[in-house]
């Protein structure tokens, strides 16, 4: 199936590590040049980069805190002046912190919501003018099934992301007339590299049976959503959020 993304250029948050990479990798595969941002980790990011141009595919890192809008700014105007404009953000970046809601600070709820919403917030708001110039284009977000559904440990994560699928409905409903869709993917839990795997491993059978499918999400679970939504198979598809969670939460 030709996905339609030859040539288009992607625009990936928290794209160096885990489920990032794993979606950045797949968007190369389909031919899509990939802006890779990172924070923390320019090693990975690096690696990422030089192993997709080592295949062939076009891929650069970009450093940015997406809880600064003016960080995000200057990074989408690099990316659309290198690339020559901009198809597809993805926003993947995030933090999560597990506690539970009366252990809060202050600063828990500033960081977590800084970069689970406001991030997303700068990053559609620096993206849009350079899709509406291309005549379109694609915002997907990446969300915890908890943004639909609650979980308890997870309260200020929920509430960050849960603003981000108000965000993807209004965006989607604004946005529409200028041929850019707007689409969240909800996901359970996915073992990657930065999970508490002490927690993990304590809790593993119990957390196992609340899926259906009696495993955990794997990093390559996701990616396919992702660049079908990318993609020109999914024109028609806007403001919706897509689950991939193994049967842990069912719409109504």
């Amino acid at each position: 199936m030709n996905l339609g993304l030859q040539g288009k250029t992607a625009l990936l948050t928290g794209g160096a590590r885990d489920v990032g990479a794993a979606i950045v990798r797949a968007l190369a595969a389909e031919g899509a040049r990939v802006a890779v941002n990172y924070h923390h980790s320019a090693e990975a990011a690096a690696a990422l980069v030089a192993d997709l141009a080592a295949g062939g595919a076009e891929a650069r890192a970009y450093r940015a805190d997406v809880a600064d809008h003016g960080a995000v700014g200057r990074m989408i105007e690099a990316v659309t002046r290198d690339f020559g404009g901009l198809d597809i953000l993805v926003n993947n970046a995030g933090l999560v912190q597990r506690q539970w809601f009366v252990d809060t600070t202050p600063d828990d709820w500033q960081r977590q919501i800084g970069i689970g919403l406001y991030g997303a917030i700068h990053c559609c708001h620096a993206a849009i003018p350079h899709m509406i110039a291309r005549g379109g284009g694609r915002i997907i977000s990446l969300v915890g099934d908890s943004s639909r559904v609650g979980e308890a440990g997870l309260a200020i994560g929920a509430a960050a992301r849960g603003g981000v699928l108000a965000l993807t409905k209004s965006l989607a409903k604004e946005l529409g007339r200028s041929a850019i869709t707007a689409n969240a993917v909800a996901l359970g839990l996915v073992e990657t590299s930065h999970i508490d795997r002490g927690w993990l491993d304590a809790n593993r059978e119990k957390i196992t049976r609340l899926y259906p499918l009696r495993r955990l999400g794997r990093e390559d679970d996701v990616a396919p959503m992702v660049v079908f939504l990318a993609g020109a198979g999914a024109d028609w598809i806007t403001g919706q959020v897509l689950s991939i969670n193994g049967g842990f939460s069912m719409a109504g």
